[in-house]
Parts: structure tokens; C-alpha cells; sequence
């Protein structure tokens, strides 16, 4: 009698989701599906250069199906799941169909939490898809055009007013890119306004940006993007967001431009597993990944909260990719749940850009800053991109804007329309 074929069904087609599918490709007696709402994987770490018009989507995306073309056991589902049904071991999709698993992967992600004030989002949107990275582009770019047609001051002004709210990495990659693209790639496009007068401000909460990172890497951070222009707002609690600027304490930025980088809450998928989780919503898994009384049901990424050193593990890349490799092979060698190993982290460090030619690495007790942090940060992000293609261009693209600092995918496609209340102004 032949073995039964382990049907293992993969949600999401992250960093966690794809390095398991990547463990499991090829693999005899396997058969596994990947279920993604889009048809490709997304390289998140450098979404904000194409929100910020340095690469094109194509860059960092890469079709599912192209990645696996060669893996004959992967099946791949657009499609969004609805809710997971641990009782019958299956999941039930958006066009009603159920697919059985014997074995599930559940790497859904997150998406950008606005601690209860939703409505913030239509004025400031986040950076999680390529759709979000594609509407922000056009969103700044729209505003130097709509800028360069108006004699209003005060409504030039507005447009050419940037505030990013969150100054974890994203948000120090997003200000100090849209203070690049001012005062370096637009600086001679121009005829009626001055880019170079655009105003560029990064609010955080916190007593220092990047909060995760020693505060002396911080400080660096903070003075290399005030050199960039950027004004710096620290301790400091939005209070409100409309379609006119952000309030703070009793304090007002009117802005036509404002870019969410403050927070992620865990996929709402969570709730059908209906398990314990923590306060942000991810799933509190066990030592190997898995859920308590269903150890089929593995939790990874975004989703997972798991602890290690008594502190939990951040939403970060690595994090997704580790656990990914870690599950792929648990269940290519079907341990029993006694002969399961723990899995555990290793953090080989962080990095964040913070413009050209400056970044920051902290890895260990090595702590660097500037051009050569920054030729590390190129390399290791070329490295963990998906495709010898994909690897080409970014790295033509980067060369280019090592020399000329351009940023030449600066394509409208859906202009932004002016408000009604600016235009009737």
C-alpha cells in the first residue's frame, strides 16, 4: 500500500510562507498549496523605494508561480481566506471552496494599526502592498504638479508639507527619501515653485527614532536626517488626522501629505483559529511553532508571538524567514510533537537606510553608520531579493542613483485630484 500524500496547505506567500514552501518543493509524499490574496511575493524591506519612486513594483515583486515554476507538488490559489476550521482541518475560502490540509502554515501577515482612530487611514495611508506603495508614489508626486498649477501660498505651502508619522524604520526610510526626492531629484523640474522650500516632518512617540536600536545609533539617525531637512518631532502623540493636516497637543501642521509608519496589528484571519493571543493579536504559539492542541497548525511571521529571552520576537523579515525554514523542515521529517526541536532565533542584526550613502547595521556589538553601513545594507538587501533579474536591475537602478542620486521612475498614472475644499480656495 502506498503512503498517503501530506497535504500541506501554506496561507500567505510572505518570507515565512515561501522559505517553508521552499523546504518543501520537490519533496516525495508532499503535496502543498500556497494561498496568497495577490499573485506575488513582495520584498517588504524596500517597498518605501518604490513608494518613494526609486524602484519599480517589478523590482521587488516576483510572480508565486514563476518562483515554484519547476516544483511540481506546488499548487498555487489567489484567493483570500475567510476562516480556518481546525476541527475538519480545513479552510474555507472567499469564493466559498474548502481546502483539506493535514499539515497548515498560517503566515497571513499584518497590516497597519491605527490604534482605534480607523478613520485616519483615508488621510494617511500605510505601507504594507504595492497597492499602498503605488497610491503614496502618486500621492507625493501629485502634489509638486498640483503645486506648480496653483498661485494660492498658503495651498502650495500645504502641498509641499510631508509629515510621516512613526520613526521605526519605515517611517526613517519614507522622510528622509521624500527629503531626497525634494531637494535633490525634483530640485530643476520645475518653473513656478521651489522644491527645495518643501517642508518634510517625522513624528514619533517615543524619546528617540528607531526605538529598538541603541540610543547612540538613534541619535545618528536623527542628526543625519535633520541635515536632510527633516524636522524631527519627538514625544510627541497625534491627536487627530483629517483631510487639512495632523493635530498634536494644541498644535496644528496644515499638510496635503501625510504617510502612516506608527504601528501593525496582526491579520484578523487570527481570530477564526479562535487560540490565545497577545495584545497586538498574534497567535501565542509553542516552542516548535505550533498551536497547543493542534500541532498540525503552525503560527509564523507577523502572526506569531513567540518569546524568546522573555521577550517577544519582532514582526521583522528574518524573524518570518527563520521560522519559515524551521516548520518547512519539522514537517518534511513528520516529528512526532515528543522529538520536536524548540525553535529558536539568531538575530544577526538589523539595518536601516536613512538615505544615500548613510546607513545604520547593529549586529552584535558591531555598530556602523554611514557609506560603508550603507554599501553592507545594498549587498545584503540585493542578496535576499528573489531572482537573478530582480538582482540585476535593483543593483543598475542603485548605481545609477549612487552617481546622480535620481530617482527616475517618477510616473503618474492615476493623478491625485484636488480637494474640493483646496480647489473652490
Amino acid at each position: 500500500m502506498s503512503k498517503k500524500t501530506q497535504e500541506v496547505v501554506i496561507i500567505g506567500a510572505g518570507f515565512g510562507g515561501l522559505n517553508a514552501a521552499k523546504i518543501l518543493a520537490n519533496q516525495p509524499g508532499f503535496s502543498i498549496t500556497i494561498i496568497d490574496k495577490t499573485n506575488h511575493h513582495l520584498f517588504q524591506p524596500l517597498l518605501y523605494q518604490v513608494a518613494t519612486a526609486a524602484l519599480s513594483p517589478g523590482d521587488i515583486a516576483a510572480p508565486i508561480r514563476e518562483i515554484f515554476r519547476h516544483n511540481k507538488n506546488i499548487k498555487t490559489i489567489m484567493a483570500t481566506v475567510l476562516a480556518i476550521n481546525k476541527r475538519d482541518k480545513v479552510v474555507t475560502l472567499d469564493d466559498n471552496q474548502n481546502i483539506s490540509y493535514d499539515y497548515l502554515i498560517v503566515a497571513p501577515g499584518s497590516r497597519h494599526s491605527y490604534f482605534g482612530q480607523n478613520q485616519w487611514e483615508r488621510f494617511a495611508p500605510g505601507l504594507k502592498t504595492l497597492k499602498d506603495a503605488l497610491r503614496v508614489r502618486e500621492m507625493i508626486l501629485t502634489s509638486f504638479e498640483l503645486a506648480e498649477n496653483t498661485s494660492n501660498t498658503s495651498l502650495i505651502e500645504s502641498l509641499l508639507t510631508f509629515i510621516v508619522i512613526g520613526a521605526g524604520p519605515t517611517g526613517i526610510e519614507m522622510a528622509g527619501a521624500i527629503a531626497e526626492i525634494a531637494h535633490q531629484s525634483l530640485q530643476s523640474n520645475f518653473r513656478s515653485i521651489d522644491p527645495g522650500k518643501t517642508k518634510v516632518y517625522l513624528i514619533e512617540g517615543g524619546n528617540q527614532v528607531l526605538n529598538s536600536y541603541p540610543p547612540k545609533l538613534a541619535l545618528c539617525a536623527q542628526r543625519t536626517l535633520e541635515k536632510k531637512r527633516v524636522t524631527v518631532l519627538l514625544n510627541t502623540r497625534v491627536t487627530d488626522i483629517t483631510d487639512e493636516g495632523v493635530a498634536f497637543g494644541n498644535q496644528f501642521i496644515p499638510a496635503h501629505n501625510i504617510i502612516w509608519a506608527a504601528g501593525n496589528e496582526a491579520s484578523p484571519l487570527l481570530k477564526t483559529l479562535n487560540v490565545p493571543c497577545d495584545k497586538s493579536g498574534r497567535v501565542i504559539v509553542q516552542p516548535d511553532l505550533s498551536l497547543l492542541m493542534n500541532p498540525d497548525v503552525f503560527v509564523i511571521g507577523d502572526a506569531a508571538s513567540f518569546q524568546e529571552n522573555n521577550q517577544p520576537l519582532p514582526a521583522i523579515a528574518p524573524v518570518a524567514l527563520q521560522q519559515g525554514k524551521f516548520v518547512g523542515n519539522l514537517i518534511r521529517k513528520q516529528l512526532s510533537v515528543n522529538s520536536r526541536p524548540v525553535f529558536h532565533y539568531r538575530d544577526k542584526g538589523m539595518m536601516a537606510n536613512i538615505g544615500r550613502f548613510n546607513a545604520l547595521v547593529l549586529s552584535g556589538p558591531l555598530q556602523s553608520s554611514g557609506f560603508f553601513a550603507w554599501i553592507a545594507w545594498c549587498f545584503v538587501h540585493i542578496y535576499f531579493l528573489i531572482g537573478f533579474r530582480t538582482k540585476i536591475l535593483v543593483f543598475i537602478d542603485w548605481v545609477f542613483y549612487f552617481f546622480k542620486g535620481q530617482r527616475n521612475v517618477r510616473l503618474i498614472v492615476r493623478p491625485a485630484k484636488m480637494r474640493k475644499k483646496e480647489k473652490n480656495r
